[in-house]
């Protein structure tokens, strides 16, 4: 694999981010899929709506998106700072163990770093993930047992966002 290049994604990335959703969702065993319109609709909206929802860079090897990294951040963190947090890490399987994953962490460890008054960088993974789970280590990461996710699936009413 060539030089692995990182940056943050521009509005004509869409259809490749929201390719590589749908990638992201079979991965994780998806049965339904959402349509291809409608999620490159969202992703217009969370990733280049004013303000965005959230950001995402993408790893790009041989002018080919090999990963990408979608982050927000959350307020407050400690005290009143905020943190990174990162949403979702993938890695196409024909970039893997290639150094992808380490440099988009890499990137998101510097995001933050640059990001005025950014106390931590945070994520998760399913317990049953052995893989990330060990790439993590390897990164020097330690897991954190201090926190119990909750979720709610839910159809929940749209409405206009109100910022």
């Amino acid at each position: 694999m060539q030089q692995i290049i990182v940056r943050h994604a521009a509005p004509g990335d869409a259809e490749t981010v929201a390719s590589l959703i749908e990638e992201i969702e079979r991965y994780y065993g998806a049965t339904h899929i959402q349509p291809f319109e409608e999620r490159l609709s969202q992703i217009r909206t969370a990733l280049f709506a004013t303000p965005p929802l959230a950001f995402l860079v993408l790893a790009i090897s041989n002018d080919e998106v090999v990963g990408l990294a979608a982050y927000s951040y959350l307020w407050p963190a400690a005290g009143s700072t905020h943190s990174l947090f990162l949403k979702e890490l993938y890695v196409r399987p024909d970039g893997r163990r290639q150094g992808v994953g380490a440099r988009l962490m890499e990137e998101m460890k510097a995001i933050a770093a640059r990001s005025l008054g950014c106390s931590r960088l945070e994520w998760m993974t399913d317990r049953s993930n052995d893989g990330a789970r060990a790439f993590y280590r390897q990164l020097g990461f330690e897991e954190f047992e201090g926190k119990v996710n909750y979720r709610l699936d839910a159809d929940l009413p749209q409405s206009a966002p109100s910022l």
